[in-house]
């Protein structure tokens, strides 16, 4: 494994441990606040929807930058927002931290899969993007656990001390071991990829069926809680089962998506739905409840290397501005899901009904996927062939 894997990976385990330890932190800073549940899971909506908005725009931005470089940037943003929610005093604050927090994270990850890619031959290329996305799910296995634990027994402003060093060590991993890279083929290259519908069916099969894993996550910590009748220190061993699960569908998703891609891809969407409408009912007992959390992190995770890399292979020639488009896909898909979660949760349907508003999505999302495969199969074009990311602008060593 290159080294440069290994800093991006310190990086994003950084980046997804302050995305996602504020779910396990919801009771606590709501009381603390004087907030809803519903209302402090909006910290996640928030968050995501930085990253929708932040993820192309940075890109852009930064598209003459060489890559090097612009990683460097976005991790000292990184530390910057964190350091704000570290020291935030009301709601609006924190809120603005994790804003700032996020406008790094889809550039970081789009231009990180764009590099990751670049370190390897073309059929390991998926492989190489789960990878880099290890330290998501590290960060779900390790770091948001110990956040969590960290922010039940300090305050939760303790938890973003902790993630701000995270930040510190990812930049410096990031300078220490990622090779210079010349910037990308310049922003008129990057937008033309946008003419291409088999993009944008790429980034709406991202939006939709990663939608629905925040659908039901957001809301775990009450509906173990309340429903499955866990105690709240629990919570914490219950996010390392989920982001064991993780690491499991991570490595399952890279390998598969580098054999069978747009098979894989419906075999995925179509387990995750599966295994959410199976979680309304499982939920309701505490054993159960148990497994079904650990299968759909496999799940829910196998998912990622095959959206990323179907991005890529549809954006081949210029791929750096629609890589983080589709991470701002994945974190739109988030905001949706988190805050549809949250409506069925008002309108009196229990804190199980996000599951079915994630099954909704999933399925949905296995639909646009299965539009697309059949699209880019007629077409038989230059970007849908045997070898995915064939022409990705970086070069292997």
């Amino acid at each position: 494994m290159p080294p440069a894997l290994v800093a991006l990976a310190i990086g994003a385990f950084g980046i997804g441990t302050t995305e996602f330890v504020i779910v396990g932190l919801l009771p606590q800073v709501a009381g603390d606040l004087g907030v809803s549940i519903p209302a402090a899971g909006l910290l996640v909506s928030g968050y995501a929807l930085s990253v929708v908005v932040g993820a192309p725009l940075i890109t852009a931005g930064g598209s003459r930058l060489p890559r090097k470089q612009l990683l460097v940037g976005l991790m000292g943003l990184f530390i910057l927002g964190n350091l704000v929610c570290a020291v935030a005093d009301d709601y609006a604050v924190l809120m603005a931290g994790r804003i700032v927090a996020a406008l790094c994270h889809g550039a970081f990850f789009g231009v990180g899969s764009v590099v990751a890619a670049g370190l390897v031959a073309p059929d390991r290329r998926a492989r190489a993007i789960a990878l880099m996305f290890t330290g998501l799910t590290v960060a779900n296995v390790l770091g948001v656990p110990a956040g969590t634990a960290l922010g039940q027994e300090f305050g939760w402003r303790s938890t973003f001390w902790a993630v701000t060093a995270l930040g510190v060590a990812g930049l410096v991993g990031i300078i220490a071991l990622v090779p210079v890279q010349p910037a990308s083929t310049g922003l008129r290259g990057e937008l033309a990829v946008f003419r291409r519908p088999g993009v944008w069916l790429a980034l709406a099969t991202t939006a939709l069926g990663f939608g629905a894993v925040f659908a039901s996550f957001t809301y775990i910590a009450p509906m173990m809680t309340e429903v499955a009748g866990f105690s709240p220190g629990a919570v914490t061993w219950l996010l390392v089962l989920f982001g064991a699960g993780l690491c499991v569908g991570n490595v399952i998703g890279g390998r598969a998506a580098d054999r069978a891609l747009m098979p894989s891809l419906y075999l995925f969407l179509g387990a995750l739905a599966v295994v959410l409408v199976v979680f309304v009912f499982t939920a309701q007992s505490a054993v159960p409840a148990v497994v079904t959390i650990a299968v759909f992190g496999v799940f829910g995770f196998a998912t990622v290397a095959p959206l990323q890399t179907r991005v890529l292979e549809q954006a081949s020639g210029a791929p750096a501005l629609a890589s983080a488009a589709n991470i701002a896909a994945f974190n739109l898909g988030n905001a949706a899901g988190a805050w549809l979660g949250g409506v069925a949760i008002d309108a009196g349907f229990g804190y199980t009904a996000p599951n079915w508003v994630g099954a909704a999505m999933a399925l949905a999302g296995l639909g646009v996927a299965v539009a697309g495969g059949l699209r880019s199969r007629r077409r038989q074009g230059p970007i849908v062939g045997s070898s995915p990311m064939s022409t990705v602008d970086s070069k292997h060593p």
